[in-house]
């Protein structure tokens, strides 16, 4: 799925203007932050590699549990 009305890119400048969108920040050691794109200043979100991996899989599976 890429960008589009409603769906979000891979960063801030790739985000449809109206969309609930996030950034999320895979280059840090041992951590996923994850923030909203549009409050570049708000709180972060931090994820080990493992929880996020399963965050995704789970949201792909429309949330259902393993």
């Amino acid at each position: 799925m890429g960008p589009g009305p409603g769906r979000c890119g891979h960063g801030p400048d790739r985000s449809a203007s109206d969309a609930a969108c996030v950034e999320v920040a895979t280059n840090l050691p041992g951590v996923v932050a994850v923030r909203d794109s549009k409050d570049s200043t708000g709180p972060l979100l931090t994820f080990t590699a493992h929880a996020w991996t399963g965050f995704i899989a789970a949201a792909k599976r429309g949330g259902r549990a393993s």
